[in-house]
């Protein structure tokens, strides 16, 4: 995740010294003035977020605003208030304030702003083909973008090999987006998908009369990509009986239709995907060694999401704000607890089980915060902890009053948890409901929840 680069506006000096020291340790910084004056000349140069002190400001704020978030690169501007003021937050936010805050305004929001802000700008580094998008700020796939960038625009095959859910169709759908054909058709076949006896019909189609059942033309995949792009998914499942005719196809630039008299010349860039270990399906006779080193000219190799953890918060940011609209629901937050718990999943599914994982979030959040109570993972997939015995935490409860004991138990249990309530209630015997309620009343007594 990038550095974020804060900039307080207030005459006091209490909130940089509360603020401060939060932000370092998750990587940003802070600047203060206590001058409105100073802040155009100031953010113009690198601040991503300011944060304005409502009250210390007043109406002065509504002129700067404008100019403050006029600029096509404008930080998201925040402002704190210490009392409800309608008319005033109103007027902010429609001269360009993202959001105003009520007191008390804590160092863990100003951490949680930081980081989403963090998190658009690493998302923005991300690369886009067309309607192609992909989120990464990880060096590794950067390097692989930047590279396929250079290749896109050749006629070389391509050979997208990776693990299940790591986005090799939406790869091979960046470097179509990317190269000289992108206002050609991209077409599509799932290699495993099609049964053997359908599969040659498909991709070289076929001529009336050339089988039983075959009434009329059919053109084939090839010729249905022409100018454009054929994305071979799962290619390793391709009968090792048709693999001769395809790198024909490949070699030759032509395919022979099912009861054809004569070759039909393409024009068609082959990008190809597998989940499988190509060399080994090659020693084990699935695989035709020569239609191997034909398709991997560009050979792309995906890491997995594990590998990927600078991408896991882009990518659950982005699922989250696309589900939110689509089914109609107003989460917008991403707790820091929920991320940690994220980063520590292994995602066997990826990039995939991210999404579903995300998606069933949105469903399950309460109100429009996505917090780790809400990653409702696959049971078994990640080991519950046990329930710590009283006797065993890390606390003398001799002398405690019984109401502290069971808020320390509590606390105790979400920190085993990573935070998620669904678990923490489980092991404490208690239901989700009765769990929430506990936390409520610490909170109205000013206690902070972990």
């Amino acid at each position: 995740m990038a550095a974020c680069q804060v900039l307080l506006v207030d005459q006091g000096l209490s909130r940089s010294r509360e603020w401060g020291p939060v932000l370092e340790t998750k990587g940003h910084s802070l600047t203060r003035t206590a001058e409105l004056p100073e802040v155009v000349e100031l953010v113009s140069s690198s601040y991503d977020l300011v944060v304005v002190h409502g009250p210390s400001v007043g109406d002065a704020l509504l002129p700067f605003l404008s100019v403050l978030t006029a600029e096509e690169e404008a930080p998201d501007v925040v402002v704190a208030m210490d009392t409800p003021d309608a008319a005033r937050a109103v007027a902010w936010m429609k001269s360009g304030a993202r959001d105003c805050l009520m007191a008390p305004v804590t160092s863990e929001q100003i951490g949680l702003l930081a980081d989403a802000r963090a998190v658009s700008l690493s998302t923005s580094r991300g690369r886009v083909a067309g309607k192609t998008r992909i989120i990464t700020c990880n060096p590794r796939m950067e390097a692989l973008l930047t590279m396929l960038d250079r290749v896109a625009d050749s006629s070389a095959s391509v050979l997208i090999s990776g693990e299940s859910g790591t986005g090799k169709e939406l790869i091979a759908r960046y470097v179509h987006g990317r190269s000289a054909r992108n206002r050609g058709p991209f077409v599509a076949v799932n290699c495993a998908a099609l049964p053997e006896s359908l599969m040659e019909s498909e991709l070289f189609g076929h001529e009336k009369g050339a089988f039983t059942g075959a009434s009329a033309r059919k053109i084939g995949k090839f010729e249905l990509a022409e100018g454009g792009t054929l994305l071979l998914d799962e290619i390793t499942e391709m009968p090792v009986v048709l693999q001769a005719k395809l790198l024909r196809a490949i070699q030759e630039k032509e395919v022979d239709r099912l009861g054809g008299t004569a070759p039909v010349s393409i024009n068609v860039r082959v990008v190809a995907t597998t989940n499988r270990d190509v060399k080994e399906a090659m020693a084990q006779g699935e695989f035709r060694e020569d239609l191997y080193f034909r398709l991997n000219v560009i050979p792309v190799k995906l890491p997995p999401l594990r590998e990927r953890q600078e991408d896991i918060e882009a990518l659950a940011r982005h699922f989250m704000a696309r589900f939110s609209a689509q089914d109609g629901r107003s989460v917008k937050n991403l707790t820091s607890d929920a991320v940690d718990r994220l980063r520590n999943y292994p995602f066997a599914g990826n990039v995939r089980e991210l999404e579903n994982l995300i998606h069933r979030a949105v469903l399950l959040a309460d109100g429009d915060t996505l917090g780790a109570d809400a990653l409702w993972f696959e049971e078994g997939e990640m080991p519950l902890p046990l329930p710590a015995p009283v006797a065993a935490m890390s606390h003398d409860f001799k002398g405690t009053p019984l109401r502290e004991v069971e808020r320390m138990v509590i606390f105790d249990t979400l920190g085993q948890t990573g935070g998620n309530r669904t678990h923490a209630a489980k092991i404490l015997g208690i239901s989700v409901r009765t769990l929430r309620n506990k936390l409520n009343e610490y909170r109205a007594d000013g206690t902070e929840i972990p």
